[in-house]
């Protein structure tokens, strides 16, 4: 049984849009640049949403010092050489925001994304006109999804969790939300599958843009 919610918090890659190209080839650019080869950018589908600390260093097994390097390297491509906009919005999406704006609910953005990426994406798109709120990840106070969501939730001054919901397409987004205590819709569209995110406790399963705004209420 659906509720309704009134703030809605909504990750950003594989979510809002389908941002895996310029991902893929902003880490194949990294990992080369740090001396590896890269036989399969496919590979790399597996980090696009997660923090690119754990990505580079717990799944890649870099060391402190690399993981910062490679960022860097990262961040070059990302930034420099048109990774950001090898980019697209995801059918229907702008339609969902534009009617949950109409019916009066406060958005949010909520990724693991830094500042600078998640801005340069949604004013590429046009995007920003629809969020109330924008919540990043940086390198200080809030490297994990969880430091995302909590951060979220304290510009929305007094809003109670349980009238709040997480939409993402990985398992940080579900995890981090059930950590936080907010529902949360795993979309099947973007990066993560219905294992992944059954397996994580989401709270409700989307398939399309449509399915998000029903389960909204």
């Amino acid at each position: 049984m659906s509720k309704t919610y009134s703030h809605i918090l909504f990750d950003l890659d594989g979510t809002l849009t389908d941002s895996g190209p310029g991902i893929m080839n902003s880490f194949a650019y990294a990992v080369e640049k740090m001396g590896g080869q890269v036989t399969d950018k496919e590979s790399f589908r597996k980090f696009v949403g997660p923090p690119l600390q754990d990505s580079f260093g717990r799944v890649l097994g870099y060391s402190p010092e690399d993981t910062q390097k490679a960022i860097v390297f990262y961040r070059e491509y990302y930034f420099g050489k048109g990774g950001a906009t090898e980019n697209t919005v995801y059918p229907g999406i702008e339609e969902l925001l534009s009617e949950l704006k109409k019916a009066g609910k406060t958005l949010l953005v909520a990724t693991s994304k830094n500042i600078r990426g998640t801005t340069l994406v949604l004013e590429h798109f046009g995007l920003n006109k629809y969020f109330d709120f924008v919540a990043t990840a940086n390198d200080e106070d809030r490297l994990h999804k969880s430091d995302v969501i909590r951060y979220a939730l304290s510009l929305c001054k007094g809003v109670d969790p349980k009238d709040c919901v997480m939409v993402g397409d990985r398992e940080n987004d579900v995890s981090a939300a059930n950590e936080v205590g907010v529902d949360s819709i795993g979309v099947l569209y973007g990066y993560g599958d219905e294992e992944e995110l059954t397996t994580a406790g989401a709270t409700h399963l989307a398939a399309t843009a449509e399915d998000v705004r029903k389960l909204i209420g």
